[in-house]
């Protein structure tokens, strides 16, 4: 792995431990084993740095939900796939928590890659949503725009009630309620 790549990775689980003021060049520079000379050779400052590293965490948050909603099966089944997949619940999630970090939000170049990642991942959920109920899978009451972001709202929500309880539980039920509430919708004693 080149010094560049090392200090991405870095600056990636940085980011999703400490946040942006926590994550000081100095921190990025020990734990990628790189000197300051590198890393300025290869970004102009931390906030290139940060923003390259978001930009990196966020394609993987995306390839690892496109994985579970391109899958064979239902829209339902896919949506499903989506939210029980394994996770590291107790650490939140990598772009989620960004969302709140003061100096993030504050800037439009650091909080861009947020919006890009859920705007991304509502219009999929939607996307399905309205896949299946043009199949006749879910019923006409179901709003896909809604309920695709009520769903991405219950997995960021359910990360920082996890979080704030030091158990995975929470974020477990808030998932299993997602899909009991689309389950409502299904026709057809799809369940």
């Amino acid at each position: 792995m080149n010094t560049a790549e090392r200090l991405i990775q870095s600056t990636q689980q940085l980011l999703w431990e400490r946040g942006y003021v926590g994550t000081s060049p100095k921190a990025i520079q020990q734990r990628a084993e790189a000197g300051q000379g590198s890393m300025y050779h290869h970004f102009t400052g931390k906030q290139d740095l940060a923003l390259q590293a978001i930009r990196r965490s966020a394609e993987q948050l995306c390839s690892e939900a496109a994985e579970r909603l391109s899958s064979p099966g239902t829209s339902y089944e896919r949506i499903a796939a989506y939210l029980l997949r394994e996770r590291d619940v107790l650490r939140g999630c990598r772009i989620g928590r960004l969302a709140a970090d003061p100096d993030i939000v504050a800037s439009p170049t650091l909080r861009a890659p947020l919006e890009e990642t859920f705007t991304w991942l509502n219009d999929r959920i939607r996307e399905l949503l309205v896949e299946g109920r043009e199949r006749g899978e879910f019923s006409e009451a179901l709003v896909p725009a809604d309920a695709a972001t009520a769903i991405t709202a219950v997995v960021q929500g359910g990360y920082v009630l996890a979080m704030s309880a030091g158990t995975a539980e929470p974020f477990e039920r808030a998932v299993r309620g997602a899909l009991n509430l689309l389950t409502a919708h299904l026709t057809g004693g799809q369940e």
